[in-house]
């Protein structure tokens, strides 16, 4: 078998079923298995995946058991002589593993490999390729330098080296994550995928980000940004560097006052309603009882416009477009001022999307 997709998901019902259909399109030529880790979610998440989706392969935790150890029994079934370590909130376009295969078979000394993530306005998101986050960078960091935190030496569409890549979307062969031990299960949440990508660099391997394909990643669907998740976020980095850096009295002070710098210095995003002149719909032959029943007053167009008004919400119908549209629309859409996008699902009655990495997106049922 090519290729094992791993998805642990935690109560994200609906943005799971949009991510299965894309991985399900993008499947559909290559020799590949979905499988899907359930943390014990309290919605019908389970439920869905059984009724929807009866080839994937289903693992009901009986406990949320966090993200390193959930993906680690994941792939512990898998068959794959790749993974794809997939977050449940994500899109991927139809020739996103395609590529992938294409760019990695016969490439030696393989590590991960990571992509162009965007977030659900279309925006890149930066954390798509970093480089070490050692203590003198963290630092910088914290007092608003990030230009070495990131690998702005590689370009957004551009392919090449980095070190560090993001648990929402990794690639790489089975046996180099069996070869490192997988996610160290110390880490609950929040900074494996930083430990993942140094472990495997530290083991010779070379990391790559690949720029030539695009997945949404709406961010904030999967845990919500609050005061659990600093404290959370933090305490994984303080095991990350017990684990990576040499220690001493010295290091251990700087690393601790980084830490509660960043802690108390974080901002709090602030939410910015937007007030929409137009919401559009792009769809075909859409049943008009159907269109009674939407949210939201809509003006339905046939196809991808080049140009819309500013403060507009786009609902783009899966019925009839294909993922790597969508994701081109809104990277070139997100361009403009004010404009939101929504999704409505093939053979679904609810439409979904995000526009912050604070909360859990919006789900609208009709």
């Amino acid at each position: 078998m090519k290729l094992s997709v791993i998805i642990l998901n935690y109560n994200v019902r609906y943005f799971l079923e949009l991510c299965l259909k894309s991985v399900e399109a993008a499947v559909a030529h290559i020799d590949a298995e979905i499988i899907v880790i359930d943390n014990n979610s309290p919605d019908d998440s389970c439920a869905m995946v059984k009724e929807l989706f009866p080839s994937v392969k289903l693992i009901e935790n009986k406990d949320n058991s966090g993200f390193s150890k959930g993906n680690n029994i994941g792939v512990v079934q898998a068959k794959g002589e790749y993974l794809c370590i997939l977050n449940p909130d994500t899109v991927v376009a139809e020739d996103t593993f395609t590529k992938l295969i294409n760019f990695t078979d016969g490439k030696d000394n393989l590590g991960i490999v990571g992509c162009q993530l965007i977030d659900g306005k279309g925006n890149f998101l930066p954390e798509s390729k970093r480089n070490v986050p050692t203590p003198k960078v963290s630092l910088k960091k914290v007092l608003g330098s990030s230009n070495d935190y990131y690998a702005n030496h590689v370009n957004i569409k551009e392919t090449g080296k980095v070190d560090i890549l993001v648990g929402a979307f990794m690639w790489l062969k089975k046996e180099v994550y069996d070869a490192v031990g997988g996610f160290d299960e110390d880490y609950f949440m929040y900074g494996e995928d930083i430990d993942l990508s140094y472990k495997v660099v530290k083991a010779g391997y070379d990391n790559f980000y690949f720029g030539e394909t695009t997945v949404v990643h709406f961010k904030g669907e999967s845990t919500l940004k609050d005061s659990k998740y600093a404290k959370r976020f933090y305490g994984a980095m303080q095991i990350f560097y017990k684990k990576h850096f040499k220690q001493n009295l010295l290091f251990n002070a700087v690393v601790w006052l980084g830490i509660k710098m960043a802690h108390f210095m974080r901002k709090h995003p602030v939410e910015v309603a937007v007030k929409l002149n137009t919401s559009y719909l792009y769809s075909s032959d859409f049943d008009n009882a159907l269109l009674e029943q939407l949210p939201i007053p809509i003006q339905i167009e046939t196809a991808i416009q080049l140009e819309v008004e500013h403060n507009s919400m786009l609902v783009y119908d899966f019925n009839m477009l294909k993922a790597s549209a969508v994701i081109a629309d809104m990277k070139e859409k997100s361009k403009q001022e004010n404009i939101v996008f929504r999704f409505l699902l093939k053979n679904s009655k609810f439409i979904l999307g995000s526009d912050s990495a604070t909360n859990r997106g919006e789900v609208r049922h009709f």
